[in-house]
């Protein structure tokens, strides 16, 4: 479903991502894992079509899309929760919504995957003329999901979903992730510092280190691997 070959991606000068590969195939969950600044972020840009790699290629369904403006990227299939939630805070948690449709113009269709997200997500209905800035950290990253899937992607990209939670929050939204994966057929790739949760749900995973793939595996095997137990497992 995607396909990343041989991405190196820059901020001016500055090489960011080196020789990146990577995949994703459909009904998979695989997670993007790594410590601060090693690039996860900048992977999930360059998807996005917000950096251009200078070599390699993104392609996605077979498609080549690491020179499509990012619009068009998102109507191929491909929709972002970001990092941070970036909700628009003086819109309501409806208008919000909303938003996550702008590429559709199927007016039938987006009243019925909003009264699915508001089975999928409870907040969505109980805060619905609630500004998204007057909600929790917590709930804004419910909302946020919801937003992305008006867009009726194949595949979800979420950067740092864990990120400022509390405990009860985090375990819900990876429940969820699983949830939409299992009963939406929407793949997804999380971007995650929180290696312990990102595997319990996915497949496989990638490991970046200062912009470079430096390891690979399927989840239960990274989980065992001596080398990502002591550097992010927080295993002795």
């Amino acid at each position: 479903m995607l396909r990343l070959t041989d991405v190196h991606t820059f901020y001016g000068p500055i090489q960011a991502l080196r020789n990146v590969s990577l995949t994703v195939q459909a009904g998979e969950i695989v997670s993007l894992l790594g410590g601060n600044a090693c690039g996860k972020s900048t992977t999930m840009k360059t998807i996005l079509g917000l950096v251009r790699p200078k070599m390699g290629t993104v392609e996605f369904l077979g498609r080549r899309i690491d020179r499509l403006p990012s619009s068009d990227i998102v109507r191929s299939g491909i929709a972002p929760v970001l990092e941070a939630r970036r909700l628009f805070p003086y819109l309501t948690v409806h208008e919000n919504l909303l938003m996550g449709a702008y590429t559709r113009r199927d007016a039938a269709g987006i009243r019925d995957d909003i009264e699915r997200m508001c089975a999928l997500f409870p907040v969505v209905q109980e805060r619905s003329r609630q500004l998204a800035s007057t909600l929790s950290g917590g709930e804004q990253q419910m909302v946020a999901m919801a937003r992305a899937l008006m867009a009726r992607p194949r595949l979800l990209i979420m950067d740092e979903p864990s990120m400022g939670l509390s405990p009860r929050y985090v375990d819900t939204v990876f429940e969820i992730i699983q949830t939409i994966n299992r009963k939406e057929g929407v793949a997804v790739l999380i971007v995650e510092q929180n290696a312990n949760m990102a595997l319990t749900i996915a497949s496989r995973g990638y490991v970046l280190q200062t912009g470079e793939i430096v390891l690979h595996d399927t989840a239960e095997n990274l989980k065992n691997n001596p080398l990502m137990q002591k550097a992010y497992l927080g295993v002795a």
